[in-house]
């Protein structure tokens, strides 16, 4: 996964994260799904008979709030002449803000990174996001291959998504032999076929792997020795054979070998992403360890950093949470920067009315910015086209990451010492 990646997965997950939180005070929350072959028109009609079933809700409040949802969903829709090409998903109702009585109607719209093939209308306690979490599952592309002496089948695996792209007959003699044959040309005529195809399966291997961008690692499986004769043998392409990450013994061939091979690599596949989460934690530490200046942490310091464009590679904890506020003083022009929790952020925005100014002390302060910390450091590294990476807390290294060094760390581009 890139590290363009890695933050827009991010962002779209915390996101959804965000609205799974949000509780309706009834059945009053809407969830609209509609895939990319789905007609604007239709979905309206739908959502208007769904207005009308509304109008028999009991409770004047409830009903209330699941019209107003209907139509502001409706109007959100009608912005739209077709769905988008990977669809369109929206998400409204009344979200109390403190306790009964504090509703306020929330409209969310999500486009879908990848397309969506459900399309559903759903009236909850909570939105439904579901669908959306399994697109925000890692969706890094193996190569699977399953081979026996008897058949070979060629597969891809992109997220949960498996695609049996060729399969192969070896079309190699059973041991019996014809009659008449004496048993060493057998033998040498087996072999013949036995190399011939695995030179065929080597082959088209080799061209359908080497078409997939950013190929992560190839996984080889099968119920006997075949598979590793032919990942010892020249069938393989150098490049490719240093992706190999193992060879798993299956109980079947075909399509039911290629489910078996999945089934058991998701520890292997998982640790594909750690592994490299470890490897860019260690090279911080590497850099801070060997004091060379290229190493920094903390938010405040990494910020500095990047501002002044010296940063390579921003390394950014899942867990890092909060928000930037910058203030600006009407009366002297000072300016002052907060950071902290959203609660705390909000105590200052409730008294900024009689907060002094710290360089001239009149309480003329305005907000100028207000921004999630994540946000705000992204932002950052687009101007100064810095590699970000956000870390999980999943390595002993992203732990690391998130407890001793302030949930942000940067590699520099050269010493800053």
């Amino acid at each position: 996964m890139s590290g363009a990646d890695s933050v827009s997965r991010f962002k779209f997950k915390r996101t959804l994260e965000q609205l799974a939180k949000k509780e309706g005070r009834g059945t009053e929350l809407i969830s609209l799904y509609v895939p990319p072959d789905r007609r604007i028109h239709e979905v309206l009609g739908q959502l208007r008979e769904e207005l009308g079933t509304a109008s028999n809700i009991k409770s004047r409040t409830t009903r209330q709030n699941v019209e107003d949802a209907i139509e502001r969903t409706s109007q959100r829709l009608r912005l739209f002449k077709e769905p988008p090409p990977t669809g369109l998903v929206i998400f409204c109702g009344a979200i109390p803000q403190n306790g009964a009585g504090s509703e306020k109607m929330e409209i969310y719209t999500l486009i879908p990174p990848e397309p969506i093939t459900v399309g559903f209308y759903r009236c909850d306690a909570r939105f439904h996001v579901e669908p959306l979490m399994a697109l925000v599952a890692e969706k890094d592309t193996y190569g699977i291959l399953v081979i026996d002496g008897t058949e070979a089948v060629v597969a891809t695996l992109k997220g949960r998504r498996v695609e049996i792209i060729k399969s192969f007959t070896s079309g190699i003699p059973g041991k019996s032999r014809a009659g008449g044959q004496s048993a060493r040309r057998f033998e040498r005529i087996r072999e013949q076929v036995t190399n011939e195809y695995y030179k065929r399966v080597g082959e088209h291997f080799n061209e359908i792997m080497s078409k997939i961008p950013d190929l992560k690692g190839i996984i080889i499986g099968g119920p006997g020795p075949t598979k590793y004769v032919w990942e010892e043998g020249e069938y393989l392409q150098y490049m490719l054979k240093k992706k190999v990450l193992s060879l798993i013994d299956t109980s079947y061939t075909s399509e039911a070998g290629v489910e078996e091979v999945v089934e058991k690599s998701n520890e292997i596949l998982k640790g594909v992403r750690y592994s490299e989460e470890k490897q860019l934690v260690q090279k911080f530490l590497y850099e801070l360890g060997h004091e060379t200046g290229k190493a920094a942490f903390g938010e405040k310091k990494v910020q500095e950093y990047l501002e002044k464009g010296i940063v390579e590679t921003l390394l950014i904890s899942e867990k890092l949470e909060g928000d930037r506020l910058l203030l600006k003083c009407k009366t002297c022009g000072n300016t002052e920067e907060v950071r902290g929790t959203r609660y705390e952020i909000h105590a200052v925005k409730t008294e900024l009315a009689t907060r002094a100014c710290k360089n001239c002390g009149k309480a003329t302060l305005e907000v100028i910015e207000d921004k999630d910390i994540i946000d705000s450091f992204l932002d950052y590294a687009e101007k100064a086209a810095t590699k970000v990476e956000v870390i999980s807390e999943e390595t002993e290294e992203g732990r690391m990451l998130r407890d001793s060094f302030g949930k942000v760390a940067a590699i520099l581009r050269y010493g800053a010492n």
